[in-house]
């Protein structure tokens, strides 16, 4: 186990906030993470990104940096501005 998952055990247990809070911020900041990297793999920049969806760059970076409550429709242009193709699974 990483030190950071440990860590992340470790305060849950202790902190019933941090734990309540932790898995939603989690999937938030994991979806940031996950379109940040599909873009960068795709070879666009935020700039690339923002002019394909007559947007500004400010607007990318939100979406990448505070993915909380995104709109599906957001991610499927996201993804398509980019080439690429969103799957969403429930599992």
């Amino acid at each position: 186990m990483s030190d950071l998952k440990k860590y992340i055990k470790t305060r849950k247990q202790k902190d019933s906030e941090f734990a309540k809070d932790f898995e939603q911020g989690y999937g938030d900041f994991k979806i940031g993470v996950l379109l940040k990297q599909a873009r960068i793999d795709a070879g666009f920049t935020q700039e690339d990104v923002a002019a394909k969806l007559n947007t500004k760059k400010s607007a990318i970076s939100r979406i990448e940096n505070h993915a909380s409550d995104i709109k599906l429709s957001t991610l499927e242009n996201f993804t398509k501005s980019i080439g690429k193709e969103l799957r969403v699974s429930i599992s």
